[in-house]
């Protein structure tokens, strides 16, 4: 921080170095009660891990469980996950026996029973965050007993890489809150290129190919050959393509 006070809303109060209770299991009354008429938003890398787990293409895996809104951002749309067209309304990836993409699960499954928040307002080589704890009535979870820090969960979460990720797309979705295609109107070229490299990874290689991105900068060869095998560093390369596009600027491409 820059030295000022921050202010949370009323009855929010991050949780610091301090600790919590929570345990989630099928011992747990509740267990997947949380899974059910949830309104969840996925990040662009939620999308490309899910889509890995299922083996599936992420165009195919926007059709199929994704639908598009108007959220915080007025200039780009929000992605959620669509729920199964049951009573219940659960999420389309649980089973009885719980959550059939687990190992690959989104960011805010992973963080519950905390909430992550991002501050945008400053410019730094590290983000500031903020966990705070969930209160929802329906969850059993708090009366168990196993302690945790937050430090603990990120670990044991394996939230890192999606932190690390969603920072980077922070950055991103805060430059499209600028409205950088002014002109152009909603689903414009510039628009729907910028909805292509967040959210359909598949349809961004092939373009990179195409267009032979790689070979119009001065890219480390380490990572140029990451970018070719890894979707992650892909993602990476198109938000940094993405601010060269928009802004003409890049601090990493050259």
């Amino acid at each position: 921080m820059t030295g000022e006070k921050k202010s949370f809303p009323d009855g929010m109060s991050p949780i610091g170095d301090g600790d919590f209770s929570f345990d989630c299991h099928p011992g747990v009354e509740c267990f997947t009660v949380c899974c059910k008429d949830v309104d969840m938003i996925l990040y662009p890398y939620d999308v490309l891990m899910l889509k890995k787990c299922l083996g599936m293409d992420s165009g195919d895996f926007m059709r199929e469980y994704t639908f598009l809104v108007r959220g915080e951002n007025p200039y780009f749309p929000t992605v959620k996950l669509k729920l199964k067209d049951n009573e219940e309304k659960s999420c389309p990836f649980l089973c009885e026996n719980g959550c059939t993409v687990y190992d690959m699960r989104p960011s805010a499954c992973r963080t519950y029973p905390l909430e992550r928040a991002v501050d945008r307002s400053i410019v730094q080589k590290k983000a500031n965050e903020f966990y705070f704890l969930t209160d929802h009535p329906y969850c059993l979870g708090h009366r168990e007993k196993r302690k945790h820090t937050v430090q603990s969960w990120i670990r044991n979460q394996r939230l890192l890489g999606y932190n690390s990720m969603n920072e980077i797309w922070v950055e991103l979705d805060t430059l499209f809150m600028k409205n950088p295609w002014k002109g152009e109107g909603v689903g414009g070229e510039k628009q729907q290129l910028s909805f292509m490299v967040c959210y359909n990874i598949d349809a961004f290689r092939e373009f990179t190919e195409r267009h032979k991105l790689l070979g119009q900068f001065r890219i480390d060869r380490t990572w140029k050959k990451n970018i070719a095998t890894d979707d992650a560093e892909l993602m990476k390369f198109g938000f940094e393509w993405l601010k060269l596009v928009l802004t003409g600027e890049s601090k990493v491409l050259r």
